[in-house]
């Protein structure tokens, strides 16, 4: 793929606040970041990407290298919306934690309280959803949702219709027994909130998440709707394992556990939002913030929220796009990547590949190395 030039380091948005220096890191350190990202974005065969990282004391780096669209050759630039696939998870659960706040709901309620025949939803809780440790079944697992889904990537997709596919088989362990990663219990939290707040997801998000953190440019979809500028997305994940362009696929089948849409500045405020709780109490931060073992070196899991290497936040991926959202609180640096692919990498994902070939340099004590599995 030819790649367009990288963009000129660029100063963060007036409307985010800080200490960061608002201008560009060493350059040494710049040409070095420029040098790694390239390596891996040309290793991995990304089309195109968005970086950018921003340290107080230090300075902020943004980039945007390779291209937008792979027919035209149409440049990435660093203003453009992406879908931030499970990054969904931290602001589903920040709707959560926020009815916990209000004393509409508890952590260790019983699913079965608010959505009607979840298997074994008398002993499984929404702190267990939260944690992914719930034992459900995740429904984008089920050959059946697979086949469905990649036959008519347009088609519409309700909660409940997931919810189906997995709901279809046998819980995969005790509640609390151990970690899996799971859509299928993010969807039951949007539900939660629904039933709750007796408000579409959508809406209160908008309300209670996204104006107070003041994300202008983020959003919940409620179909099609995409916000220009945005890059094509490419992925393999077809009923033939070819390529294909899923820039206009239908995310609705993600909904509460993946389909948000958003861009690098809003990304960039949400990732210290969420990881210091400013939309939270203390005490309800604190509760979200208690890492468990996943079983994969290296990351621990909260409540909608991991740990890699000292950096807290989430990842995101969905057919065609993968991104990465993160803090560190010791030097209160900030993370985010954006890119335009999902495919895999010699087994791993292209943005985790972006994401520790740049904490290798700038953070070398604390190195992002999250795993696999995919989200």
């Amino acid at each position: 793929m030819a790649a367009a030039p990288a963009t000129a380091a660029e100063a963060p948005r007036s409307s985010v606040s800080d200490d960061c220096p608002p201008h560009a890191l060493d350059p040494k350190l710049v040409s070095r970041l420029d040098a790694a990202i390239e390596k891996v974005r040309r290793q991995a065969g990304i089309p195109g990407v968005v970086a950018g990282l921003w340290m107080p004391g230090k300075g902020s780096y943004v980039r945007a290298t390779g291209v937008a669209d792979t027919a035209t050759g149409r440049p990435m630039k660093s203003d453009v919306f992406v879908r931030i696939g499970s990054e969904t998870k931290t602001f589903t659960v920040t709707a959560v934690l926020e009815l916990v706040d209000d004393g509409l709901i508890g952590l260790d309620d019983p699913i079965s309280r608010y959505v009607h025949g979840v298997p074994r939803g008398h002993r499984i809780t929404l702190r267990h959803l939260a944690e992914m440790r719930s034992g459900l079944y995740p429904y984008t697992a089920d050959a059946g949702f697979q086949h469905d889904l990649l036959s008519d990537p347009t088609r519409f997709f309700t909660p409940r219709e997931v919810l189906s596919y997995g709901f279809k088989h046998k819980n995969t362990f005790a509640p609390g027994e151990k970690f899996e990663y799971s859509n299928t219990n993010l969807v039951l939290l949007g539900l939660v909130v629904e039933k709750v707040s007796g408000r579409p997801l959508t809406d209160f998000l908008e309300e209670r998440v996204l104006r107070p953190a003041r994300l202008s440019h983020t959003l919940l979809p409620r179909g099609f709707e995409f916000p220009r500028p945005h890059p094509r997305g490419y992925t393999n994940q077809t009923l033939t394992g070819e390529v294909a362009d899923s820039t206009d696929w239908n995310p609705s089948w993600a909904w509460a556990a993946g389909a948000m849409i958003s861009d690098l500045h809003d990304l960039r405020r949400w990732a210290k939002i969420v990881a210091t709780g400013t939309l939270l109490r203390p005490e309800t931060q604190a509760q979200r913030l208690k890492m468990l073992p996943t079983g994969f070196p290296g990351t621990k899991y909260g409540l909608g929220i991991f740990e890699s290497g000292g950096w807290i936040g989430h990842n995101g991926s969905i057919p065609g796009y993968e991104t990465v959202t993160v803090y560190l609180p010791s030097k209160r640096a900030t993370l985010v990547l954006m890119i335009n692919t999902d495919i895999l990498s010699a087994g791993q994902e292209p943005s985790s590949l972006l994401a520790r070939a740049i904490t290798e340099i700038v953070t070398p004590e604390n190195v992002y190395a999250r795993p696999i599995p995919r989200t």
